[in-house]
């Protein structure tokens, strides 16, 4: 009999394209999910029928990252959707009736092609160790724990380190959230009947709910310009990074080439750190727009 995470393995080994396409379509409808929900909130100031279009669009975009994860790997699958920055950049400039500015092109291009050089040179490939159930659940709780650790910073810091903390803690629960994804996707996939039985269903339920009540925390203290960045890499490293502690992937490559890689996904961390930027400081100026009574911009 073909176990589960073994059978996922080959089937990634033939089969790659299949989450990378995935995985790009994740990043699409993500991105168009979250600008239509930004749209609507600014611009009726409620919940209104096109946020919920919206989440929907958000949520099927998390259904393909999760078809992608349970058939790829996390190395392959997380930068390409990390792309959702990139690609709400014309979906919101199209929103905005604008062009989107030089910077956003060339920091996206500085993106594009660090995510292309990473994944030509690396060639991640599932792996066939499957997580021990054990080691998951101490993970995730000794995770938990660091979380709460931020949280306890963020409520006795001013509003700058509130907003930083509480997108650290965030961005690591939805970076947990990645790995557990994939737990769950191989076994709807692979193992439905028993599904229900293992405990990674219910830790994705109670971190992904967790994550959420962060997310919200941390745009609540009204700094989004610090909050979104840490949020963004936080949730990239962890995940990665689980990927490889828990799950055994890795990158079959030499030592300098990996230290190449590994400034090639530095450079990735800054791109995407300038594009959250440029994108929190003009959500923050829509929101301004929309409270005045005269609806102009800010000088």
């Amino acid at each position: 009999m073909v176990e589960p995470w073994d059978a996922i393995a080959k089937v990634g080994r033939v089969h790659t394209w299949v989450p990378a396409l995935l995985s790009v379509t994740a990043a699409v409808l993500i991105a168009g999910g979250t600008v239509m929900r930004q749209r609507a909130s600014y611009a009726s100031g409620a919940i209104a029928r096109g946020w919920w279009l919206g989440a929907v669009v958000a949520v099927t975009g998390f259904g393909a990252q999760a078809a992608a994860l349970g058939l790829g790997s996390i190395l392959l699958v997380q930068p390409l959707v990390v792309l959702a920055i990139l690609f709400a950049l014309p979906m919101e400039a199209w929103a905005d009736h604008r062009w989107p500015l030089r910077i956003e092109w060339a920091w996206g291009a500085v993106l594009v092609a660090c995510v292309t050089v990473f994944l030509a040179i690396s060639r991640p490939e599932p792996s066939e160790r499957r997580p021990d159930e054990l080691l998951v659940v101490v993970t995730v709780g000794a995770v938990i724990v660091g979380v709460l650790c931020c949280v306890i910073v963020a409520e006795r810091s001013n509003r700058h380190y509130k907003s930083l903390c509480y997108g650290i803690a965030a961005g690591t629960l939805f970076g947990v959230s990645a790995l557990l994804v994939k737990a769950v996707a191989v076994r709807l996939i692979h193992d439905l009947n028993r599904a229900l039985l293992y405990p990674e269903l219910y830790l994705f339920a109670v971190v992904g709910v967790a994550a959420i009540f962060m997310q919200q925390r941390a745009f609540g203290a009204g700094e989004l310009q610090t909050s979104f960045p840490a949020l963004t890499v936080m949730e990239l490293a962890v995940s990665m990074a689980l990927g490889v502690a828990l799950l055994g992937e890795n990158l079959k490559v030499s030592v300098p080439t990996a230290l190449f890689l590994g400034a090639v996904l530095a450079v990735m961390v800054r791109a995407v750190l300038e594009l959250t930027k440029l994108a929190a400081v003009r959500a923050e100026e829509i929101a301004h727009r929309a409270h005045r009574p005269d609806g102009s911009s800010l000088s």
